[in-house]
């Protein structure tokens, strides 16, 4: 994912104080999961979806895929001429996958999946 599709403020993507404990030690699994909870959430309101989660990890998704046998079937009814919006569909179209963890130390990883 591009750096630039992430809305402003988003650059380490860490809850906000309040998600540790006070006294220094790392958080426990209720906290982790508290934390993944408020990164999905603020993944959410960018526009993305849940697709799995568990634990301490959640993979969000956003795009849809293209229903080629939806498009191949219009191509037929009209003569090919939906062809090209369906080229143009293709080459436009994106999926974007990204996999949220929560290290032992409560810090959010995130990584990139394929399309």
């Amino acid at each position: 994912m591009r750096p630039h599709d992430e809305p402003r403020g988003w650059g380490a993507l860490q809850p906000p104080p309040g998600y540790y404990s006070a006294d220094g030690r790392p958080p426990d699994a209720i906290q982790r999961g508290l934390i993944l909870d408020w990164a999905v959430n603020q993944r959410i309101a960018g526009g993305w979806r849940v697709e799995s989660r568990c634990g301490t990890q959640a993979v969000m998704v956003r795009g849809n895929a293209l229903n080629h046998v939806l498009h191949a079937i219009l191509m037929v009814f009209t003569c090919f001429l939906w062809g090209a919006v369906w080229l143009v569909l293709a080459v436009t179209n994106k999926v974007e996958r990204v996999s949220l963890t929560v290290d032992a130390r409560g810090d959010i990883v995130s990584v990139n999946g394929p399309g």
